[in-house]
């Protein structure tokens, strides 16, 4: 059949040919399950040593919607919130699967996809009262929605806005490998896992069949994840 090509993504080929091969050599060799196998345990290994993290937690999940509602429903109490810009994934087209949990999404306008620093300051002056949720995260995307990639500038900025008042800044890297390797980017592997809480990393739209990884850095929102 010849190729057809379809330009509406970055990914509907099948999977990288390594992967292909790999999975056929490797097909009949017998592995514990649950993500106790000689192949998870290095892929972790080797992602806390690609990104400078030694002691992160590393965790695969099946999708990346799953990865984002698994992360922020770890990670927020029943009463908190996640702020995360208009056009940000979970806001647009995870069919509301963070919020079914109880935890609102406060939307921001962002510049270009991208979430500033003074918009995370009046989100968190604006929810002064009981009766209202407290933002206890920040959802950014890397690359946003839009195309656009943080630099490490703006990166760092927003790491120190939620530091100021006690966020916790996650990541969803499903075009994480794409956004390392635009000319726009100037962060590292390293400086990403030094700046945010929590961050995943997306195999589904950079060559692999399925599967994200799930990047926990900072240690007090490890416990009891798994």
């Amino acid at each position: 059949m010849p190729y057809k090509y379809l330009f509406f993504d970055d990914y509907s080929e099948g999977a990288h040919p390594s992967i292909l091969e790999a999975l056929a050599r490797t097909n009949l060799q017998q592995e514990p399950g649950y993500v106790m196998d000689a192949f998870a345990v290095q892929a972790a290994g080797f992602i806390r040593e690609r990104f400078g993290c030694p002691q992160a937690e590393v965790h695969f999940v099946s999708s990346g919607t799953q990865a984002n509602l698994a992360v922020l429903s770890a990670i927020l109490k029943p009463y908190e919130s996640v702020i995360a810009a208009e056009s940000g994934h979970i806001n647009t087209h995870e069919a509301g699967a963070v919020e079914a949990t109880g935890h609102k999404v406060n939307t921001v306008k962002g510049h270009q996809g991208k979430v500033r620093p003074a918009e995370i300051q009046e989100v968190v002056e604006m929810h002064n009262f009981d009766q209202m949720v407290v933002p206890r995260a920040v959802y950014i995307s890397q690359s946003t929605e839009l195309g656009t990639v943080y630099t490490s500038a703006e990166l760092t900025a927003l790491s120190e806005k939620c530091k100021e008042h006690g966020l916790h800044l996650y990541l969803d890297g499903a075009r994480l490998g794409a956004a390392l390797a635009s000319r726009a980017c100037d962060l590292s592997p390293e400086t990403v896992a030094k700046l945010v809480d929590v961050f995943y990393i997306g195999g589904t739209k950079n060559g692999a069949l399925i599967g994200e990884a799930i990047v926990i850095v900072n240690p007090e929102l490890q416990d009891h994840f798994r």
